[in-house]
């Protein structure tokens, strides 16, 4: 895991909309997964949800053994509803990107159930590092 300093995260609280975080730092998205078109699947990403959602990009989110790691955080309705950031980790392939933005925009956490599937990608990261992204 990288060890770098890291930027605090700008906040989500009472945004309208689902924010989609994905790394493309030390691991995620670079040649140390290959055979993945990491330029599609963010193009992907972003042309799906356009309307829908905030797709940014951040650097290493420290969770390498998990590359490619996205985060899905809800949006302001959905967290009222009980929904909190679900991260997502070894997506290297466009159907699970494609799984993503089926889920977000159908309402994403809080609001809509993901597709089954996103339940074998999801995982917990450290608190420390949820902690950097969340806050």
């Amino acid at each position: 895991m990288s060890r770098r300093a890291r930027k605090a995260a700008p906040t989500t609280a009472g945004a309208d909309r689902c924010t989609v975080t994905v790394c493309r730092g030390c691991c995620c998205g670079t040649p140390k997964i290959p055979n993945v078109d990491h330029a599609a699947q963010l193009a992907g990403l972003r042309r799906a949800l356009e309307d829908t959602a905030q797709v940014r990009v951040t650097d290493c989110l420290d969770a390498c053994e998990q590359a490619n790691v996205i985060v899905v955080q809800p949006s302001a309705a959905g967290r009222v509803a009980g929904g909190r950031p679900v991260w997502l980790g070894l997506v290297n392939d466009l159907d699970a990107t494609d799984d993503i933005a089926t889920w977000v925009r159908s309402g994403g956490p809080g609001l809509a159930d993901p597709p089954g599937v996103l339940d074998l990608y999801a995982f917990t990261p450290s608190r420390r590092i949820r902690q950097a992204v969340e806050s």
